[in-house]
């Protein structure tokens, strides 16, 4: 008899969740733009009347599951005109919806992609999107729009000065941000070694940079992540623009491989002013080229295959005596399959690789390295309800590292062939993420990425007496390279050192009332790649190098708590965040480290810590004539190695110092303002501290030669950094029916010229006998004209 009533309990209470379940559908399916097809990214996709709703992932799917029922299903997208309908929710449906660009929004400049009432619950913070319609009004130097320096404008993210490559996030090195364009890992951002990016902007659809509270599915770097993905191709007509600018031009073309199933994309892009410098008797060069390229295919309602890539170079000649080339190739094959209304998955299969050379005739000899990795990643996003999301999946990592190799160019130069130690690596991580709406106020996202890193066999690894390549020399208080004792050969599938870590993701985002939320998240990430670079911005010519038995992996845990609002119907939004993080074996180097064609870099490396912590305020206006941002970080970003026993003295006496890219003050403001259809006018302000530097502090004489001395490191700064750019877009036939149309964009870089300091050198003036500083400065006043077309 008991066990007839606990059957009878057991059922009722399994059938009215029998019940529920059966009268739950899941409507699902793909957005994209009517005129190309083109899959849109960030869609809200709201049920105003259960007052739920979801967006669409980085494939333009999304999925929501309801009760049966008819609902009025809205779909919005900035920039489109809002669909509003109705559904009969009866079975699990697959709609997919086209959006049409709406005239009246198109020119809207915007940080976010949407600003919705939907965001403020959404536990994810501490992320910057910028649309490519926002970064093309930006004014830029020489007129070249450029994705890098549009993000620098944002708080927490600054660069180490004009001219000067990579960026720094939230006091964090350029080497530890993960850049990814269609997933792929570009190691060098960089064109004219830091004057202009490697994306060509015509080519790019959309772009989020993780500052904090990243999501577990990346890895791998410790600031920031960079995601951009590539434009699929227009699949309904053939289409092509471009533009022509002072010192280059670009030109993409895009079209149907089968009307509305595949698609193609290619783009390219040059500069040409060094084909002038022969008329002007100069026999230097420097330009860059890339190429971007991508192949769409629909295979059925379920299946897509993509395949995209990209080319870069630059080459920059001295008189036919010294010619260096550098640049990314990166390819990636990915298949989107959706198992089910609820479970869609993407798996990627990619390669990347960065080259460096350098051919100097004047000595007979080129130089090459550089850095190529296979990627194999599998992800799964599972949509369990409206209230519970998974994201889960693994990729394993294949690395090569050359750090360089040096043969003769000529049969008689007399140089002998020189190869340093090649190293291999092998990178593992599984991920699971969870998003979880608790409450109608309360939502939070955790999970967890586990990583491993196997340090492989080489050819030949230095062994050190007590296993310590640096030694303290007491007597003179300073670090010098241990001797090896011996070498070490390993075969390819030789594990030499393992790592691994758990990685914890976690946020919450606690909903105040309908315009306003407060958030916080945490978040713990390791590297395991290290920049060999002693210079405050990195340059093409440093290499990279595994963690392994000298190097350990870097480890960052960062904390952040934001407060949100909306003001006006969403006119006005305000976004306040601080942070705090720390990194545990941040290498740092010793005095004098010679990094350049290195053998045992073990030598002069020791491991650090460092820290930051700072606030952010992002102010925006997102619609009206006059629309824009201001942003003001002020952030503290230091690092310190102290002594590994109480005899030594460390790096800097073991004391806390300024890493190369603080800035205490940072302020950006960008605006815009359409005046009517042709005119629109555009402007950025800048102001930061200047970046830290170590000056001399003194100077001896010994034995007839003058030695400067210098005081602790980075404890002095450059001067201020200030600057005002202004840009205006003409487009003389706004309401044309032709096909082919065009606008021109002036601008002023600079405008009241601004001699900003790159960097200080001292030295001693011939004429007078004195020590004097000499400022140098990269740019003035530069004004620019550029053409941009499309047909």
């Amino acid at each position: 008899m008991a066990s007839i009533y606990r059957l009878a309990l057991l059922s009722l209470l399994i059938c009215p969740t029998i019940i529920f379940a059966q009268d739950k559908f899941t409507l699902s399916g793909t957005i994209t733009d009517n005129e190309s097809n083109e899959t849109l990214i960030g869609v809200n996709v709201l049920v105003p009347n259960m007052q739920t709703g979801t967006m669409t992932n980085e494939y333009g799917f999304y999925s929501i599951t309801l009760p049966k029922g008819t609902y009025e299903i809205q779909v919005s997208y900035l920039g489109f005109k809002t669909i509003l309908e109705t559904i009969n929710l009866n079975k699990n449906t697959t709609k997919n919806f086209q959006l049409e660009e709406s005239a009246e929004s198109l020119d809207e400049v915007i940080i976010t992609e949407n600003v919705e009432k939907l965001n403020i619950r959404k536990p994810q913070m501490s992320v910057n999107a910028l649309s490519i319609k926002t970064i093309k009004q930006m004014p830029v130097v020489l007129g070249e729009v450029d994705v890098i320096k549009s993000i620098t404008l944002l708080p927490g993210v600054t660069n180490a000065g004009e001219g000067s490559s990579g960026f720094n996030v939230r006091g964090g090195a350029a080497d530890q941000n993960l850049i990814l364009l269609d997933e792929a890992t570009i190691f060098n951002s960089s064109h004219l070694f830091g004057f202009f990016s490697v994306f060509n902007p015509d080519a790019i659809k959309d772009i989020k940079l993780y500052k904090g509270g990243i999501p577990a599915k990346y890895g791998g770097r410790v600031s920031s992540v960079l995601d951009i993905y590539q434009k699929e191709g227009n699949s309904s007509d053939f289409h092509m623009n471009g533009g022509i600018g002072l010192i280059s031009s670009r030109l993409l073309a895009e079209g149907p491989i089968k009307k509305d199933k595949g698609s193609f994309l290619f783009g390219g892009r040059s500069s040409y002013a060094h084909l002038f410098l022969p008329l002007f008797d100069i026999g230097n060069i420097a330009y860059f080229y890339d190429l971007n390229t991508k192949l769409s295919y629909r295979l059925n309602e379920r299946n897509s295959v993509f395949l995209s890539g990209y080319f870069g170079r630059d080459v920059f000649n001295i008189q036919d005596s010294f010619e260096n080339t550098y640049g990314n190739t990166v390819l990636n094959f990915r298949w989107n399959h959706l198992f089910s209304e609820k479970l869609f998955s993407n798996l990627s299969l990619i390669y990347s690789d960065y080259y460096y050379g350098l051919d100097l005739n004047f000595v007979g000899f080129e130089w090459e390295s550089g850095i190529r990795n296979f990627n194999v990643k599998y992800d799964l996003k599972h949509y369990i309800n409206n209230n519970f999301k998974l994201e889960y999946g693994l990729n394993s990592i294949y690395y090569k590292f050359n750090p360089g190799e040096i043969n003769p160019n000529t049969p008689d130069s007399g140089i002998n062939s020189f190869k340093l130690t090649d190293k291999y690596a092998f990178e593992n991580a599984i991920y699971l993420d969870a998003e979880h709406k608790l409450s109608n106020k309360l939502s939070v996202s955790y999970g967890a990425r586990f990583s491993t890193f196997h340090r492989l066999g080489q050819d030949q690894l230095n062994v050190y007496e007590d296993n310590n390549p640096v030694i303290f020399n007491q007597q003179l208080g300073v670090y010098e390279k241990a001797e090896p004792i011996g070498t070490e050969s390993f075969s390819r599938s030789s594990v030499i050192e393992s790592f691994s870590n758990i990685e914890p993701r976690a946020a919450i985002a606690y909903q105040l009332n309908d315009v306003s939320s407060v958030k916080a998240s945490y978040n713990r990430m390791s590297q395991y790649l290290h920049l060999l670079s002693n210079t405050s911005s990195p340059t093409p010519l440093d290499v990279w190098t595994p963690s392994g038995k000298f190097i350990k992996p870097q480890l960052l845990d960062q904390v952040a708590i934001g407060y949100f609002r909306t003001f006006k119907n969403n006119i006005f939004s305000l976004e306040i965040e601080t942070f705090y993080k720390t990194i545990q074996n941040r290498i740092d180097y010793i005095d004098g480290a010679d990094l350049i064609a290195n053998n045992a870099i073990e030598q002069v490396i020791l491991n650090g810590e460092a820290r930051a912590y700072g606030m952010e305020v992002l102010f925006r206006k997102n619609e009206g004539k006059l629309k824009g941002w201001l942003a003001y970080t002020l952030s503290k970003s230091e690092q310190r190695t102290p002594g590994r026993t109480t005899l030594e003295t460390g790096i800097n006496n073991g004391e806390w110092y300024n890493t190369p890219f603080d800035k205490t003050h940072d302020i950006s403001l960008t605006a815009s303002y359409d005046l009517n259809k042709k005119w629109k006018f555009s402007s950025n302000f800048l102001f930061q501290t200047g970046l830290p530097a170590t000056f001399p502090n003194g100077q001896y004489e010994y034995n007839g030669i003058v030695i400067p001395s210098y005081e602790s490191r980075n404890s002095s700064r450059l001067p201020s950094y200030n600057r005002l750019d202004v840009s205006v877009n003409y487009n003389p036939n706004p309401d044309s029916e032709k096909k082919f149309k065009g606008e021109w964009v002036f601008g002023i870089y600079n405008v009241y010229n601004r001699r900003n300091a790159a960097n200080i050198t001292f030295r001693e003036n011939r004429i007078t006998g004195t020590n004097e500083a000499v400022r140098l400065a990269i740019f003035g006043i530069v004004p620019s004209i550029s053409y941009n077309f499309n047909f």
